[in-house]
């Protein structure tokens, strides 16, 4: 059970695009991803701010941008540790909608199956990934699905909530739900 942290991130780049300054974007300036306003110090700004004052094309930060990806957010949950299905889901929507709450969705998730806290205690859902989540995740190996399920249905009501609260954000509906897989093939 050892996920590849290079699947999880090939699959949630094809969701992130280039270089993007929308002003509807809460994240602001982004970069594959990447937001300005919750990474400034991102060492990658200097490179693509050096590049737009020069009108020049953005050149290939492929290794900052994965190195950047796996810290921030990929080791923040153990990824390596965990089935690829659970590992994919968790880094897309930790990167989508930030580490802490892809957590919740899965504490979450987790507190859902353990049949009545017969497999397991439940969980405190508090977004921090620590050794209780890990055995919990062991201990539902076998229902990655169900698992997955349950955390897509909370990514989509929670991309609900934020359209209700900003309409604005409403364009942004085609692009999120692509990210929202239910039933079996789970494959960002």
């Amino acid at each position: 059970m050892t996920a590849n942290f290079e699947i999880a991130f090939n699959a949630t780049m094809g969701h992130e695009g280039g270089y993007v300054n929308d002003p509807d974007d809460r994240g602001g300036e982004t970069f594959r991803g990447i937001s300005k306003v919750h990474h400034p110090d991102w060492s990658g700004w200097f490179t693509i701010s050096d590049a737009i004052a020069e009108g020049l094309p953005i050149p290939d930060l492929d290794l900052l941008v994965m190195s950047f990806y796996k810290k921030q957010y990929w080791d923040k949950f153990d990824g390596d540790k965990l089935p690829q299905p659970i590992a994919d889901e968790l880094f897309d929507t930790a990167v989508n909608m930030g580490t802490r709450i892809a957590i919740r969705f899965l504490q979450k998730s987790l507190n859902v199956a353990n049949r009545n806290q017969s497999l397991f205690p439940d969980l405190t859902v508090d977004g921090k990934y620590g050794a209780k989540t890990g055995t919990a995740v062991n201990a539902l190996t076998n229902e990655s699905d169900f698992i997955l399920k349950l955390m897509n249905v909370l990514q989509g009501a929670r991309y609900i909530e934020i359209m209700a609260k900003n309409l604005p954000q409403e364009k942004y509906a085609r692009g999120w739900f692509n990210r929202v897989q239910i039933g079996k093939d789970n494959s960002h």
